[in-house]
């Protein structure tokens, strides 16, 4: 596949415009701003334009195009209704300098997404300023560093366990605190003997995901609470694993007092690629007063920003967050309605049936029921010369999007496999046959496996040297 640059000048079809347009008439401009050389753009028809494009995106790899089950990223379907609604012209098309009586519909819709939030965390109030799941994270840690700030107490310490997401120990450090690790136990949980021991007075708040990044339910965590409150620390809900416990429980029931929820991962909203995100944050009565702002609240008549909220962080992004993840968010919530806990019920009898059908053939580090996802390892296929990076790979040559590997970091060769509920019985098995079909490969012809991506557009790379010296030209001979 030639780039659109090769294709240069090769074509002769029909161009929609005059090459001799004059410029007489841009006397108005003034002439150090015009450009003296050919700008240097390709000079192809719009036919060929479009099908260059086209057969980029046909390169491209969608949850409409195979299975995606990439662990602790939700990458579920998203129902087309909700780009219809969010590409609907009056939103579309909103300003965000517009007054509040002009965009009375859009408040409205924020302040039902806000009251929706509420209901399905158990907390007391919340804001949709944040931009994505990290960025909630940090407007968390900034309100548990105000919050002592107003108590007088200078607590410097955060604790987050050792199978926690990447993000935690980032947003709290960009907070401004230190890092303390506890220990999983052998149940892939926080080991409750370490935590007490970590326990003092300068000891802020614990950050956890629940269910875990293992996939598995924290069973102490009311005795973390307990532990957590007695010591005068707050407690942080890493929403990232939401997916799993809608309509079951939540984090209020839990003793959590500052949830965010990824609104592009456990709502339906495309993820992926860099964005978009939303991370609204929501936080128990307590801490009302310290979330970002603006936070849209009714007056019984009419719906507004409210930007004076007493002890506020401020705010964390312009304007007043990602409005098109909003609508898609909301739009999913209206649609499921109670049907929201069949989301988690059925992502984690997926989660299960996939782990007991594959614990046969890769090692189960913890042989505990999951919840919406779980963490395989490749140890058993790295004796042999096969690493998890391989089989992976290897999945590329099969249609399946690869999932999370080596992540958890406690897990070594990990593969943390995440099916989601839109997949439906006969795709798990499609997967089940093909991963017990790359460990047969491995024991009869290893090769095929160390040599994969066979027949991806780009074949295998020496990924040390790609991420040192990338080379963004797609060759000719390379596809």
């Amino acid at each position: 596949m030639k780039t659109i640059f090769e294709k240069n000048n090769e074509l002769n079809g029909i161009n929609f415009f005059d090459e001799d347009i004059e410029t007489k008439n841009i006397d108005f401009i003034d002439k150090k701003y015009l450009r003296k050389n050919n700008i240097g753009l390709p000079q192809t028809n719009e036919l060929e334009v479009l099908r260059h494009y086209k057969k980029l995106s046909d390169l491209n790899f969608c949850i409409e195009k195979g299975f995606y089950p990439l662990g602790s990223c939700t990458m579920k379907y998203n129902p087309k209704v909700n780009e219809k609604l969010a590409n609907l012209e009056n939103f579309l098309n909103l300003h965000p300098y517009l007054k509040d009586e002009d965009v009375q519909g859009a408040l409205e819709l924020m302040y039902n997404l806000q009251e929706a939030l509420k209901t399905i965390t158990g907390m007391d109030a919340v804001s949709l300023q944040p931009a994505a799941g990290a960025h909630g994270e940090f407007s968390g840690m900034m309100i548990v560093k105000k919050y002592f700030e107003l108590k007088g107490e200078n607590r410097k310490k955060v604790i987050i366990p050792d199978s926690a997401h990447g993000t935690n120990p980032a947003s709290a450090n960009m907070a401004g605190f230190e890092i303390i690790q506890v220990k999983s136990n052998d149940k892939g949980q926080v080991d409750i003997n370490s935590l007490k021991e970590l326990l003092n007075e300068d000891v802020a708040a614990i950050m956890m995901t629940n269910p875990n990044t293992l996939g598995i339910f924290e069973e102490n965590v009311l005795e973390i609470s307990d532990l957590m409150h007695k010591n005068g620390s707050l407690l942080y809900y890493d929403g990232a694993n939401f997916n799993a416990i809608m309509g079951y429980t939540n984090p209020k029931l839990m003793g959590f007092d500052i949830v965010h929820l990824n609104l592009h991962k456990t709502f339906a909203t495309p993820h992926g690629g860099g964005g978009p995100g939303a991370g609204p944050i929501a936080v128990v009565k307590e801490l009302e007063n310290l979330l970002p702002a603006p936070i849209v609240q009714f007056d019984g008549e009419n719906y507004h920003r409210n930007y004076n909220i007493e002890n506020s962080i401020g705010s964390v992004k312009s304007y007043f967050g990602n409005f098109g993840v909003m609508i898609r968010a909301y739009t999913y919530i209206l649609m499921m309605g109670k049907y929201l806990k069949n989301v988690s019920e059925h992502a984690v009898l997926n989660a299960n049936y996939l782990k007991e059908k594959l614990k046969n053939y890769y090692n189960l580090p913890y042989n505990e029921p999951c919840m919406h996802e779980f963490v395989l390892s490749g140890e058993k296929q790295k004796e042999t010369g096969v690493s998890t990076l391989n089989i992976a790979k290897r999945m590329m040559d099969k249609g399946i999007h690869p999932p999370t590997i080596y992540f958890p970091l406690i897990v070594h060769e990990a593969i943390m496999i995440e099916p989601t509920e839109t997949e439906c019985k006969n795709v798990l098995d499609e997967f089940i046959q093909i991963m017990i079909k790359i460990t047969e490969e491995i024991d009869k012809n290893k090769e095929i496996v160390l040599s994969a991506p066979n027949n991806t557009p780009v074949k295998k790379v020496d990924e040390t040297l790609a991420a040192r010296k990338p080379d963004l030209k797609l060759k000719t001979e390379e596809i």
